[in-house]
């Protein structure tokens, strides 16, 4: 005897065919979660032991991401980090609502709670490019050494940090970036930073309040502060001027951190704006009753499941 369409979804909600008690859609979306939290996990074990062993040169987060949107030059640390992580956990909670109203067959509530859910995605993926811009654009500049160390510049006063724009002097030279053209021995650059070195050698030279803090850490965690003595010994050994990150040079202190921050952050990114795509069709779907006609909102359960591990 054929099922009712209510037996149907009855069967369907509660595991559907064996084995496993799964359906199809279901047990697919669950070898996706397996293989994309090993993926996840191979990144963060990578990260961990590449923060374990270079610990003393480590960033320290709260000196690094700073900012937050119309507040600028208002020191708040890891706030608009903790406000992104509440977005995203919001947006799981709305999807586990619209999984909730299609389990009770409300059309309108599935649209509602889509829709917040979409809102939040989109809204932590604007929110992840803008902490990327400041990332890269950077701050305060910095000095690297020829052995890749970075040195920062401290107020001896108040012990902030000092940008490399309050002290730098301009001397009048001709300034062009070294292309690959020009000879193997030529490494290849991109735009050219604000000051040459000697802008801000001079500079630091010429104002007895700056102090360097370099990026190693204390056995307080703290960065060392060097003398001024010493400051001016190590500012010497400089060879090239960072502002802001990007896969080779660091302003924030052991390049290694950046090569992290952009492939964890961005892969992780991207699979937001994937859930954020893939919800929208639902969302289009579940307008024009694609998933009345079935009897049925399997769909959104499946991308429920997705949703799930972009909380990662």
């Amino acid at each position: 005897m054929e099922l009712t369409a209510a037996e149907k979804e009855a069967n369907l909600w509660s595991g559907g065919q064996r084995p496993l008690n799964a359906s199809y859609g279901k047990l697919m979306m669950w070898f996706f979660i397996v293989s994309d939290a090993l993926t996840f996990s191979g990144f963060l074990v990578s990260y961990g032991f590449s923060r374990f062993k270079n610990i003393d040169s480590w960033p320290i987060a709260d000196e690094v991401f700073t900012h937050f949107p119309f507040l600028h030059g208002i020191d708040a640390p890891m706030y608009y980090v903790a406000l992104m992580t509440f977005i995203l956990i919001f947006s799981s909670v709305t999807m586990v609502l619209a999984v909730d109203a299609g389990h009770h067959m409300n059309k309108s509530k599935v649209t509602f709670y889509m829709l917040l859910t979409i809102i939040g995605g989109a809204v932590f993926v604007g929110s992840q490019a803008w902490e990327w811009k400041n990332f890269i654009k950077g701050e305060y500049g910095a000095l690297e050494t020829k052995g890749g160390q970075i040195l920062q510049f401290i107020n001896a006063d108040n012990g902030e940090r000092v940008s490399i724009a309050d002290f730098s002097i301009s001397i009048p030279t001709e300034r062009s970036a070294h292309k690959g053209s020009n000879g193997v021995w030529y490494k290849s650059e991109g735009t050219l930073p604000s000051y040459s070195v000697n802008e801000v050698v001079e500079g630091f030279q010429g104002n007895k309040n700056l102090v360097i803090r370099i990026e190693k850490l204390d056995e307080n965690g703290q960065k060392i502060i060097l003398s001024r003595d010493d400051s001016l010994d190590k500012v010497e050994n400089a060879v090239a001027v960072v502002e802001g990150a990007n896969l080779v040079h660091n302003e924030y202190g052991n390049r290694l951190f950046a090569d992290f921050f952009f492939f964890i952050t961005g892969f992780h990114g991207f699979h937001v704006f994937s859930g954020v795509v893939i919800n929208l069709i639902i969302f289009f779907n579940v307008i024009i009753g694609t998933y009345e006609r079935r009897g049925h909102y399997e769909m959104v359960e499946k991308k429920l499941v997705y949703i799930g591990i972009l909380s990662i």
